[in-house]
């Protein structure tokens, strides 16, 4: 989890520098992020650890003074596991909220639901827990990826 903040940090940092207050999601002060976990269905207790990880390393990097003096904002919305609730909580997150990126969305379906929406507003989604081809595939300049496929995990996992 450390890593995977420190990659947005990264990431930011390259565009917090020139962002303004046009750029949805950052201010002078704060980088809004949102995450869309299983808080309530099958994969719950996965979710909610996901949850817990990411608001221990946002308040680690707080504490450090955050990314150019801003400070993260880290909201998080409950999917169920349902395509269509990731749906929902992807639109208030993007047009309500105004987030600047997703960061850790679960699951295959629930990504490829939300992510029409992220990307009509210009919002990254960032490190997908889901290795499915579609993180990659087709390309977009939006879609930032961090496990080989599972396609391709398989293929080099079983002779």
């Amino acid at each position: 989890m450390k890593i995977k903040l420190s990659l947005i940090a990264a990431a930011m940092a390259l565009t917090a520098g020139a962002a303004t207050a046009q750029t949805q999601g950052v201010s002078k002060t704060e980088i809004t992020l949102g995450s869309i976990q299983d808080l309530s269905g099958p994969l719950a207790g996965f979710g909610k650890q996901v949850r817990l990880g990411m608001m221990l390393r946002v308040d680690e990097a707080n504490e450090q003074g955050g990314i150019n003096g801003r400070k993260f904002k880290l909201l998080v919305e409950d999917s169920a596991y349902d395509p269509r609730r990731a749906v929902l909580a992807a639109q208030k997150l993007v047009n309500q909220d105004k987030i600047f990126a997703m960061i850790g969305h679960i699951g295959t379906a629930q990504n490829m639901a939300a992510m029409p929406v992220q990307f009509q507003k210009n919002v990254i989604n960032f490190f997908p827990v889901t290795a499915a081809r579609e993180m990659y595939e087709p390309f977009h300049k939006l879609k930032y990826s961090f496990a080989a496929t599972y396609y391709d995990q398989m293929r080099l996992g079983v002779p």
